[in-house]
């Protein structure tokens, strides 16, 4: 990100990772429990979810909305 980064820019990437975690926890639990996992192999499989997370897409995805937002105004 820009060293000019605003507090309102970095309060959208904030929101967009934590959005991207929970849904990430979220799926990674319910495919376990699909797949037969037990209590402890589902929160597992939510720690590998959030682990393989890709920040880098959520940035990005931030970036282009932001973009966007900026040509409309």
């Amino acid at each position: 990100m820009e060293r000019n980064t605003s507090r309102k820019d970095l309060h959208a990437v904030a929101e967009a990772v934590r959005d991207a975690c929970l849904e990430a926890a979220l799926d990674g639990y319910e495919r376990a429990g699909l797949s037969g996992l037990c209590e402890a192999g589902r929160w597992e499989m939510v720690v590998d979810a959030l682990r393989s997370l890709d920040v880098d897409a959520v940035v990005a995805q931030v970036s282009r909305k932001s973009a966007a937002r900026k040509t409309i105004a």
